[in-house]
């Protein structure tokens, strides 16, 4: 069976259009034309939601937030389709969690490549990983295999993308990594996304981090470098 994927939109003729090419790549497709009903097929585990963010009644932005506020959904990666497209629009998407933010209109090709990429299997790094799969910097533990993070002792939810991040800035404590390297990491190099995905995503790591978010440094111009 297919990944199972959420598709959301008030417009029948787009979520029509959107289930029939999922499914022709072999996903399980679910709908929703408002954000109540969107909530409650969450209840079918998806592996993935692809969002609008202008409905009527509860908005795209209502749903993520609560979806990445429960435990039971929060690592579920939301990618925004919505014709929203200003900076300051993709900005409040990826500080609500979303793996990613794309604006309509969008070419299949290029919409199915970025679901591909949401959807990639969790694979831990081989190198610089101890034979647990567990590194640990001060109070922060991560898990690598498991995808969890611990602070002092209690259990962090990060989405995928925030986890990948705060793993590269620990495997190269102590130095300085690039914007353009995360961005590389991270989201891959077949992935157009802006510089500022990555301060937004810096920027949720360390409120989560609480005291311990200070270890995540600015280099003013270059990138960020987690301190020994």
């Amino acid at each position: 069976m297919g990944k199972k994927i959420l598709v959301v939109d008030d417009e029948v003729d787009i979520l029509d259009m959107l289930r029939y090419n999922l499914e022709k790549q072999e996903y399980t497709v679910l709908t929703a034309t408002n954000g109540l009903g969107a909530l409650e097929q969450l209840k079918h585990e998806p592996d993935l939601v692809l969002l609008d963010v202008m409905m009527p009644g509860m908005d795209g932005w209502e749903v993520c937030r609560r979806l990445k506020q429960n435990p039971r959904t929060a690592t579920i990666p939301v990618l925004f389709l919505t014709a929203k497209g200003s900076e300051v629009d993709e900005v409040v998407g990826l500080e609500l969690g979303a793996e990613d933010y794309i604006v309509k209109p969008i070419t299949l090709r290029k919409l199915l490549a970025r679901v591909r990429v949401a959807l990639r299997p969790r694979k831990a790094p081989a190198d610089e990983v101890g034979g647990t799969g567990l590194l640990q910097a001060g109070a922060i533990g991560i898990n690598v295999p498991n995808y969890a993070v611990s602070v002092d002792g209690k259990e962090l939810s990060l989405p995928k993308k925030e986890f990948e991040t705060l793993l590269c800035l620990v495997r190269h404590r102590g130095r300085v990594v690039s914007r353009e390297t995360l961005l590389s990491v991270v989201w891959g190099e077949n992935v157009f996304v802006i510089d500022r995905t990555v301060d937004v995503h810096i920027s949720k790591i360390r409120e989560k981090l609480g005291a311990h978010g200070s270890l995540i440094e600015t280099v003013k111009g270059v990138g960020y470098r987690f301190r020994t």
